[in-house]
């Protein structure tokens, strides 16, 4: 009887076990969250609030919205991720050496204004995302800064009244569409690949959508699994009884 005892509760202990070592889809796999505090004002490029073109020093949270083999789409809240400030079109550029930590670059600017966010490189990734400015704003930049500036060769609205919530608004469409190129200090106008490198085709990874990842606990759900052991401890249990009672 003891050994009975034993069976069946190994067999729905490994049920358990199974529901609970099952994968499931973590948002940092996909939208790279990522927490930042800000010690200064920084410039923000891309479509935002009105009134949020430069963040207070404070603490935001960076998260991928969308991502495309050669275009990324960032997002930034506020701490509490109850607030959109601005959606950033950004274009993977590479990096000899990944790090463990987050790495955020910026381009320094004359005493007074504040620096301009230039790109954010995830833990662990060879590649992070290289942020692209209205055309006015890069051309000001690249004088300021003496480097060459990633812009959007058409006028994109900089402002919104609204935040953008997903990535199936029109606004993210024209991002990912938009022809982007470069700006030197001196207002020659470059291609873009003078000024990042492109990450090669096995680092370059395509993440899944918001919508693709809402969907995974429909097809991966730990459910079926955990059906599958109890049937499996049930049907054992039979069969343990009926062999001891021929034993008796």
């Amino acid at each position: 009887m003891s050994f009975l005892r034993t069976a069946v509760t190994t067999a729905f202990g490994l049920a358990l076990m199974g529901a609970v070592l099952t994968p499931g889809a973590k948002a940092d796999e996909w939208d790279k969250k990522t927490i930042i505090t800000f010690s200064g004002p920084v410039e923000i490029p891309g479509v935002h609030l009105k009134g949020w073109g430069v963040l207070p020093a404070g603490t935001y949270v960076f998260k991928l919205l969308r991502s495309t083999a050669n275009r990324h789409i960032v997002q930034i809240f506020n701490k509490e991720e109850t607030q959109i400030y601005a959606t950033i079109l950004a274009i993977p550029n590479y990096r000899l050496k990944a790090t463990d930590k987050t790495v955020m670059t910026f381009r320094e600017r004359p005493a007074g204004q504040p620096e301009a966010l230039r790109a954010w490189f995830y833990p662990g990734k060879n590649f992070g995302e290289e942020f692209v400015y209205g055309r006015a704003k890069a051309i000001e930049l690249a004088k300021e800064t003496n480097t060459a500036i990633l812009y959007t060769t058409e006028d994109l609205p900089l402002e919104v009244a609204t935040p953008i919530m997903t990535a199936a608004e029109p606004e993210v469409a024209r991002l990912i569409e938009v022809p982007v190129k470069a700006v030197q200090p001196t207002g020659q106008e470059v291609e873009m690949a003078a000024v990042v490198t492109t990450p090669p085709a096995a680092e370059l990874e395509i993440e899944p959508t918001p919508t693709q990842v809402a969907m995974l606990p429909k097809t991966a759900s730990p459910l079926p699994l955990m059906g599958l052991f109890g049937l499996l401890a049930l049907g054992g249990g039979i069969v343990l009884r009926r062999m001891q009672k021929r034993v008796l």
